[in-house]
């Protein structure tokens, strides 16, 4: 029987092609994805309330469904949101 492939040949997913929602807000449709704690490698700062989002800490990351003038894709203006922040939001 064959092996299979390694995970860690394979290239990685773009982040648009994983699953995601999506949420209508005040100022337009949003694709909205969720990042479990174990998944987060990095700190990034919330523009819900500027503070730090922990390395390790779970959190969404949202993005415009339509992209803005010039832009290629929504993906360009993504941000890390903590899920209170962002539920918060209107």
């Amino acid at each position: 029987m064959a092996r299979r492939p390694s995970k860690h040949v394979r290239p990685a997913r773009a982040l648009a092609s994983s699953f995601a929602g999506s949420q209508v807000k005040s100022d337009g449709d949003w694709v909205l994805q969720s990042i479990g704690a174990g998944r987060s490698e990095k700190a990034y700062l919330c523009p819900g309330c500027n503070q730090q989002i922990a390395a390790g800490a779970s959190h969404v990351v949202v993005w415009p469904s339509v992209p803005a003038i010039g832009a290629t894709s929504g993906l360009d203006d993504r941000k890390h949101w903590h899920r209170p922040c962002w539920d918060r939001r209107r």
